[in-house]
């Protein structure tokens, strides 16, 4: 320790000291930015992406929005029955979702304004009274029509890239509902069948090994002539 009269150093604080500068909140708490942590990451399933890597572009569709005709059978079921078919494309798209499930929302939402429109007209006539909730159940039928199953559309185009044909999800299932879910289901069927043709493995059975007689005949007859011959020698006098 230092004396009264020497240097000391270390430094004394008094309470006559003058106050510190004031630190302003949060400052000392500012996020550091770590190359090693700024990372790509997959959207879908959170995998670290090298740096080098580059989304894929969108492409176009398989089928245009009117080709409804190219598959017969996707186009009388969703013409006569567009629940079922719009339930079989969200059991394609999602595993986790029974086709029955996806109808039944369909039949109830679309199907479902569009009869109570029907039914209030046939009933009761079209008047001043009933022309609000006639219109009332053919919006709200529309409005579903374009949230629900645009957003099906939109996952749709997410998962295998594609492009807005010919405009926004939604608004294409708001003016042709029926020619996008043909549309939808003629697209996941043409990439379903792609990728069962490139996962086929073709294994080719081992080829048919066959003997002749003759050999069958010196190969049973070989070790017989060398036990003779072993026997020969032991019973020989010595």
């Amino acid at each position: 320790m230092a004396d009264g009269h020497g240097h000391s150093r270390y430094v004394k604080l008094t309470k006559d000291q003058g106050p510190v500068d004031d630190i302003t909140p949060g400052e000392l708490n500012q996020p550091i930015q770590v190359p090693q942590l700024n990372v790509h990451r997959c959207v879908e399933c959170g995998q670290v992406l090298p740096e080098s890597y580059e989304p894929p572009a969108d492409e176009d569709w398989a089928t245009g929005i009117f080709g409804c005709f190219e598959d017969a059978e996707s186009c009388y079921t969703g013409f006569f029955c567009p629940c079922v078919l719009f339930g079989r494309n969200i059991e394609t798209l999602r595993d986790d979702i029974p086709w029955t499930n996806a109808c039944v929302c369909h039949a109830m939402c679309i199907e479902g304004g569009m009869a109570l429109a029907a039914a209030t007209a046939l009933f009761h006539g079209i008047d001043p009274r009933t022309s609000f909730l006639i219109c009332e159940s053919l919006f709200f039928a529309w409005w579903m029509c374009g949230i629900y199953t645009g957003l099906f559309r939109q996952s749709l185009q997410k998962k295998y890239h594609l492009k807005n044909s010919p405009c926004d999800p939604c608004l294409v299932h708001c003016c042709f509902h029926w020619c996008a879910l043909c549309q939808e289901h003629r697209e996941m069927k043409n990439h379903l069948s792609d990728n069962a043709e490139t996962s086929m493995t073709v294994i080719s059975p081992p080829q048919t090994q066959e003997m002749n007689t003759g050999e069958n005949r010196e190969s049973a007859t070989a070790p017989s002539t060398g036990n003779e011959g072993h026997t020969n020698l032991e019973l020989q006098p010595v």
